[in-house]
């Protein structure tokens, strides 16, 4: 018997989230069975981003273009995605676990009623059960999780699973008329973003962080500096934004984003629980701070006990002298 998985997409300025292609490679790892995957796209004028995923592994790309949903809204994304998943008829269905994907996986879920298993690091075959791993009491301790029946519903943690790599075969497009529900509670007329760098922070493989040691909405020039020559994103703890030296777009940690980079640079961060809850599984982690007792340094891999407005410089103008000699 073959079974059907559904990976929902996600996009941003006209470019497909890396965490897409990692969902595709998860879905394929989150069954023993015989399986195929298809792929639902919500959006206004998606087109080019159908010709970008057509190559990904999946056999069906769903697909609901209408202006209504040029902008996520539960309410219009929650109805989209019914249709396409009734469409599918798919057991499972995968989110990225970013701000989109953790508002509306447990909507999708009740209406299915289904179980979920949110915020998976890895995934693992033990004989023919499939095991979901995520982090639990703020990423102190880990469990593994299974589903008993279907359909069922997941989450991946970005920058956790691989992403799949392009195939030679060409995903069929099915267009799906939209169906606008009778009453809408919300519409949105217009969206005002603030500019938080060209790099999504949750999916950003350098992250570049500043706590109150930064002092001064000034003060992160010098990480925006090092971020850039690095091709990272710059992120803040919860005292920093709550000092409004930054947007609080930027917060990493329990009640802010979840980053998981190759490289994470702590400046001025003391190491709150809070904010290690946010980024603890990081691969690389490098402190700086003036305290020697701080506490992220019980966390890094390597500590610089200094100024940060001396030290971020000096790293800069070394990795810039560094990167240039190799091009």
């Amino acid at each position: 018997m073959t079974s059907s998985i559904l990976v929902v997409a996600e996009h941003q300025n006209g470019s497909v989230k890396q965490v897409t292609y990692e969902a595709i490679y998860a879905a394929n790892q989150s069954t023993t069975e015989e399986h195929t995957i298809h792929l639902a796209i919500i959006g206004y004028e998606v087109g080019s981003l159908i010709d970008e995923l057509k190559n990904s592994g999946v056999e069906t790309i769903y697909s609901i273009d209408h202006e209504e949903c040029q902008h996520y809204n539960p309410e219009v994304y929650s109805r989209a995605l019914m249709q396409i998943i009734e469409q599918s008829q798919c057991e499972g269905v995968i989110f990225g676990h970013t701000t989109i994907g953790r508002d509306l996986s447990p909507i999708i879920s009740a209406n299915l009623d289904a179980g979920q298993i949110s915020d998976v690091t890895a995934i693992h075959q033990t004989g023919d059960q499939i095991l979901f791993t995520r982090p639990i009491y703020a990423g102190k301790a880990f469990e593994q999780k299974a589903f008993t029946r279907t359909p069922w519903v997941l989450t991946i943690r970005p920058n956790n699973i691989q992403a799949v790599e392009d195939t030679e075969t060409t995903a069929e497009n099915q267009v799906i008329e939209y169906n606008r529900p009778d009453s809408l509670r919300t519409v949105i007329k217009n969206v005002v973003q603030k500019s938080t760098g060209k790099i999504d922070l949750a999916e950003a493989k350098v992250v570049i962080a500043g706590g109150r040691g930064v002092k001064s909405t000034d003060g992160f020039k010098p990480l925006e500096d090092l971020a850039h020559v690095l091709g990272g994103a710059v992120g803040a703890s919860r005292g920093a934004c709550d000092a409004d030296y930054c947007d609080y777009a930027l917060q990493i940690g329990q009640t802010g984003k979840v980053v998981t980079p190759e490289v994470y640079i702590a400046c001025g961060i003391s190491g709150a629980i809070q904010h290690v809850a946010g980024m603890s599984q990081s691969r690389l982690i490098i402190a700086i701070n003036k305290d020697p007792e701080a506490p992220i340094f019980k966390l890094a891999d390597y500590g610089i006990i200094g100024d940060l407005f001396e030290v971020v410089p000096l790293l800069t103008e070394e990795f810039r002298n560094a990167l240039s000699s190799k091009v």
